[in-house]
């Protein structure tokens, strides 16, 4: 019985694309790995240069291509965009990205019509309803890498703080990818306790526990980032190996990736990072979490945030 091949596009080889391909290649997850990109000597560089590592890895095909290349693709994965500047915030990017995204979309699309598309690019919450809306697929089929990279930060934080595996912490940073994002932390457990029970009880060593300066580390991380080092890709890349991951094995997973509102917590009509189940569909499920009223604000809030730009955009 012939095994069933994964084609994963990824469109857009600048420094997260790239990483993408990389972390893809070496997951052993796609057997077929196709990377575009306006500057062809870029993607036939970076597939050439991954191509060279494949003897170390489980067998995949990787290389550069057009559009009509990723044709039939399982998962297309969209890196493509202008890159945030020290300075500027992901909003910022909008009616850059937009412009852009008003091109690739339709191309995408048209050999892509049963795919699953992972917006990646920034403002991601807002250019996946972008996404959604230029191309007319099921929102199930539209999703965005969200707040999972944000939601593994703060698991890493607050691991640092209690000095214990981030692995055992639950929690999740919700909303926007970006300044209005928050963080459940009447959700956030550890051992099973709350944090609150964990810091009394086990703990007992959390002078200066501050729940803000944790969460503005959260946010401020990628700024901070930029600042050093002019961009951030690593961790985004095991963001979206770990979303692929969780569509190609049908996990059911639940995770903060980006996605489409219909009056759940009273929001409709944007993309946000909210807990969803994701599988072999896509987004299976929108969880809507038992948050504390002041939660509940400020996922409201950040839902205005992003609808102030939504609401300008001409389709």
């Amino acid at each position: 019985m012939e095994t069933k091949k994964t084609k994963i596009s990824i469109i857009g080889a600048g420094y997260v694309g790239a990483t993408c391909a990389y972390s893809l290649m070496i997951s052993g997850l796609p057997s077929e790995l196709v990377i575009v990109d306006i500057n062809k000597d870029k993607s036939l560089g970076e597939a050439m240069d991954l191509s060279h590592g494949v003897s170390f890895v489980n067998p995949v095909d990787i290389h550069a291509g057009d559009y009509k290349d990723t044709k039939d693709s399982d998962i297309v994965i969209i890196t493509a965009g202008a890159a945030q500047k020290q300075g500027e915030t992901r909003l910022d990017l909008i009616n850059k990205n937009f412009n852009i995204f008003k091109v690739i979309i339709p191309e995408i699309v048209k050999y892509n019509p049963n795919s699953i598309l992972l917006v990646v690019s920034n403002p991601v919450d807002i250019l996946t309803y972008i996404t959604y809306k230029l191309s007319g697929f099921p929102k199930e089929r539209v999703i965005g890498s969200g707040t999972v990279l944000d939601t593994s930060r703060f698991k890493y934080l607050l691991s640092r703080h209690f000095k214990i595996d981030s692995r055992n912490i639950h929690a999740y940073i919700m909303g926007e990818h970006g300044d209005s994002e928050l963080a459940t932390w009447s959700l956030t457990s550890v051992a099973g306790m709350n944090v609150n029970e964990y810091c009394s009880h086990i703990c007992k060593k959390c002078d200066g526990f501050s729940k803000y300066e944790i969460l503005d580390d959260v946010r401020k991380a990628g700024y901070r980032i930029i600042e050093k080092k002019g961009a951030t890709y690593f961790a985004v890349a095991l963001a979206v190996r770990r979303i692929v991951e969780a569509i190609l094995r049908d996990e059911n997973s639940i995770l903060t990736v980006s996605s489409l509102l219909q009056g759940e917590y009273g929001i409709d009509d944007i993309y946000l990072g909210i807990p969803s189940l994701v599988g072999a569909s896509g987004v299976k499920k929108v969880l809507e979490v038992p948050l504390d009223i002041e939660e509940t604000k400020e996922l409201r809030k950040s839902a205005e945030t992003l609808k102030e730009y939504s609401n300008k955009l001409k389709f």
